[in-house]
């Protein structure tokens, strides 16, 4: 009997150090505590609200990305994905180096006979894709900051795969907004409770070349995307046009990186429900003819709602197509794109694991000295899903409980 109490004892205190191991590797950091390591290898820019509680950290030497924010100050919740390891190596690997954050700077497009992620000539696959210094490792100078906002600049030469040569200047300015602006802009009032953050980059790309940049050597475009911490109960929102593919097309894009299973991507009227959990690689995308000038998710475990807003030109209809392979509609390509990181094969490291929600500009036939503007605006918002549920309604379209059901 002593030693089966014994066993029992040893047994519980076992499953307990296990349980507590598991609540270390499933913990989310702070924002104070990214902010300590963030400072330990990079400049960082601190933006803040009247309040304080909403801030957002801006890396100038990795390309003036929004690495991450808060809407709870230094010890609230850190929403966006860092890759701590590759951060801390203080070193460059070869064809892209995921640093994270949760509005960083591209450029489009990533394939086809226009892509400048691929040389002149080489198969459209990992080993040949490299992405261009300029937008991967190379810094951005900062122009000027202030509490609530940074303004940076960059210039730069990118060749396409048909051996066209860009010559460009980036002006990005990342602004963090007050809660009278974040209340308008969003059109909804959160309750009392809700925290929020709301914070926007303003991208411009301007020609500073001799000769304008033309539809049949290729265009270029703006690119923002977001990486955030998955969770087994993240679900991405995008509201679109529901109107019959013979006069839209289809409603998405699901081809990427082979067809997503249906028990990861529903597709509803007027509404599509893809899978954030970061288990499994995968990406869509939205055509302008079908997307609106909004899209979200949902993380139901840490009752985090984001909205992101973006430009959508009215009328316009030509966005470069990323695509692997040469193409025969170039500018037939997505507004709007969500991936889901994992295993790119069976027993494979991920990436992330992260999620992503991306948006584009139109391509860009610009005369010399001549500019495109992108707008990508973000927000966190975290509260009671009884609070939650009505701003998911109004930005969104849906219900919490439509999106928690969604699969």
């Amino acid at each position: 009997m002593r030693h089966l109490r014994l066993l029992i004892v040893l047994l519980c205190v076992a499953i307990l150090a296990g349980c507590m191991d598991q609540q270390k590797k499933t913990a989310k950091n702070t924002f104070g505590d990214d902010l300590e390591f963030l400072k330990k290898h990079t400049d960082v820019v601190v933006l803040s609200d009247a309040a304080g509680d909403g801030q957002v950290a801006v890396l100038p030497k990795m390309q003036g990305r929004v690495m991450t924010s808060t809407a709870g100050g230094t010890n609230g919740l850190s929403f966006g994905w860092i890759n701590r390891e590759l951060v801390a190596s203080g070193e460059f690997v070869e064809h892209i180096n995921v640093f994270g954050g949760e509005d960083r700077f591209w450029i489009g497009p990533e394939g086809g006979q226009f892509s400048v992620f691929f040389k002149n000539g080489v198969p459209f696959d990992l080993e040949h894709w490299f992405t261009p210094a300029p937008v991967d490792t190379e810094l951005f100078e900062l122009v000027s900051k202030s509490q609530s906002r940074a303004v940076l600049k960059k210039d730069m030469q990118l060749e396409n795969y048909s051996r066209t040569v860009f010559n460009l200047r980036v002006d990005r300015e990342v602004r963090i907004l007050g809660k009278g602006e974040a209340v308008t802009v969003l059109g909804i009032t959160p309750a009392e409770k809700v925290k929020m953050v709301a914070f926007e980059s303003t991208n411009k790309v301007t020609n500073t070349g001799e000769k304008a940049w033309e539809k049949e050597t290729g265009l270029l475009s703006i690119w923002i995307l977001g990486m955030f911490n998955p969770s087994s109960g993240t679900t991405i929102v995008i509201p679109f046009r529901a109107e019959p593919e013979d006069r839209l097309g289809a409603p998405v894009n699901d081809a990427y990186f082979g067809k997503v299973p249906a028990d990861r991507l529903v597709v509803k009227d007027g509404v599509l429900f893809f899978s954030g959990d970061g288990q499994y690689r995968s990406k869509i995308g939205l055509s302008p003819q079908r997307a609106k000038p909004v899209l979200g998710s949902y993380d139901a475990v840490n009752q985090v709602l984001t909205i992101v807003q973006y430009t959508k030109p009215r009328g316009a209809i030509d966005y470069v197509n990323s695509m692997w392979k040469l193409q025969d509609q170039p500018y037939k390509g997505d507004v709007v794109n969500s991936y889901n990181d994992g295993p790119p094969e069976p027993g494979a490291k991920p990436l992330g694991p992260f999620y992503e929600l991306e948006t584009s500009s139109p391509a860009a036939a610009l005369k010399p000295g001549k500019t495109v503007s992108h707008l990508h605006r973000t927000f966190h918002l975290q509260g009671s899903e009884a609070n939650l549920n009505t701003i998911a309604k109004a930005t969104l379209g849906v219900t919490l409980e439509e999106i928690k059901s969604a699969f």
